[in-house]
C-alpha cells in the first residue's frame, strides 16, 4: 500500500475507486465501506484510493472542542494495508481547505489529481463548505464529472449504529466489551515505559508505567482492566490501572501502569502495546497497604479468568 501526503509522487489515473473520510477508529461502519471500495477495484480492475485527513477536521473547525483520537494516523494507516487498498491519500486539513465547496473539492483534488471512475460514499458522509456534499450532490457531481457513486448502508450492533463518536463514548463510560465490538478489534494503544515510584515493587506486584505516544489518542475511562500487552514480538498478559493513584496521592497526574503476570525484567525506555480485554472495577482509595494487596489480587484473579476463557475461546 502506498502512501502519499497531499498529492506528493501521486500519478494521475482516470480508472480509480475513492472513498473519502476521517475513518478514526477504523470500525466495523468503515469496514464494509472499504470492503465494497476493494471489490469494485477488483472487479473493475480500478486502483483503489482511500482519502483520509490530517489532522482531524474538528480541531480545525471546532477549535475549542475537545476530540480525542481512535487511531493515530499511524495506526490508522496500519489497519488500512489490511483491505489491500492501493493507496491512501492524506490531505492536511486546513481552514483554507473547509472553505472549499463539495464541487470544488470533488473538481480540484478527486478529478484532477487523482483521477475518479467510482465513488464509495458511507451512509452519512458529508464533504465539502457546511457539509452540503451528501449521497445526492455526489450523484450529481458524478453525472457532471462522470464518474459512478456507491453508496454504503450503516452497519448496525444491537440497533445501534456504529460510529467513532460511538466508540469514543463508550471508552469513557468503560464500557471496554461493546467498545471492542462495535470497533471489530480490541482497543489498543502504545507507549514507552518509563521509571515510576516503583510503589508497585514494593507491595509485591511491580508495574510498567507507560508514557503514551500520542497525547491526542483516546485514553478510556479511570480504573483497572484486563490487558494483553505486545513488548516487540512478545505476547504478555496482565492488569493495568488507569487513574491518579488516589490511596498514595492527593492531586496526583494521571498514570497508566501495567502489572504484567510472571514478568521480570527491565524494560525501561521499551515501547509496550496495550489492547484492552475488559475492565475489572473503578478505581478506588483504599484505607490500607494490606487493603490494596488483596484487592490486587482479587484483581488478578479475575483478570486470569478472562483471559484464559478468551485464550481457550
Amino acid at each position: 500500500m502506498k502512501v502519499i501526503r497531499n498529492f506528493s509522487g501521486i500519478e494521475q489515473n482516470i480508472n480509480s475507486a475513492i472513498t473519502v473520510g476521517t475513518f478514526d477508529g477504523v470500525h466495523e461502519g468503515h469496514n464494509n465501506i472499504f470492503r465494497k471500495l476493494t471489490a469494485i477495484a477488483g472487479e473493475k480492475q480500478y486502483k483503489s484510493v482511500v482519502v483520509t485527513f490530517e489532522p482531524h477536521p474538528r480541531k480545525v473547525i471546532s477549535p475549542g472542542s475537545e476530540i480525542k483520537l481512535l487511531t493515530t494516523t499511524g495506526e490508522k494507516i496500519r489497519e488500512l494495508e489490511k483491505y489491500g487498498i492501493d493507496e491512501v491519500v492524506i490531505l492536511n486539513f486546513t481552514h483554507e481547505f473547509s472553505d472549499l465547496s463539495a464541487e470544488e473539492f470533488v473538481k480540484k483534488f478527486l478529478v484532477k489529481k487523482i483521477g475518479i471512475s467510482h465513488f464509495v460514499i458511507g451512509h452519512d458522509h458529508k464533504f465539502g463548505k457546511d457539509r452540503i456534499g451528501d449521497e445526492n450532490k455526489l450523484r450529481q457531481l458524478g453525472i457532471k464529472y462522470a464518474f459512478e457513486v456507491a453508496a454504503v448502508d450503516a452497519v448496525k450492533f444491537g440497533g445501534e449504529t456504529i460510529s467513532s463518536t460511538i466508540i469514543r463514548s463508550l471508552l469513557l463510560q468503560g464500557n471496554i466489551e461493546k467498545a471492542n465490538k462495535f470497533l471489530g478489534r480490541r482497543y489498543s494503544f502504545s507507549g514507552k515505559i518509563v521509571e515510576g515510584a516503583t510503589r508497585g515493587k514494593m507491595l509485591g506486584f511491580a508495574t510498567a508505567n507507560i508514557d503514551i505516544a500520542d497525547d491526542e489518542k483516546l485514553i478510556p475511562k479511570t480504573g483497572v482492566y484486563a490487558v494483553e500487552c505486545r513488548l516487540n514480538d512478545e505476547i504478555h498478559y496482565g492488569v493495568m490501572n488507569i487513574g491518579f493513584r488516589p490511596t498514595f496521592e492527593k492531586d496526583g497526574a494521571l498514570v497508566v501502569e501495567v502489572h504484567i503476570f510472571e514478568f521480570n525484567r527491565n524494560i525501561y525506555g521499551q515501547q509496550l502495546k496495550i489492547k484492552l480485554l475488559n475492565r475489572l472495577r473503578e478505581e478506588k482509595k483504599f484505607n490500607s497497604k494490606e487493603e490494596l494487596i488483596y484487592q490486587i489480587e482479587k484483581d488478578k484473579k479475575k483478570a486470569i479468568q478472562i483471559i484464559g476463557a478468551i485464550i481457550n475461546n
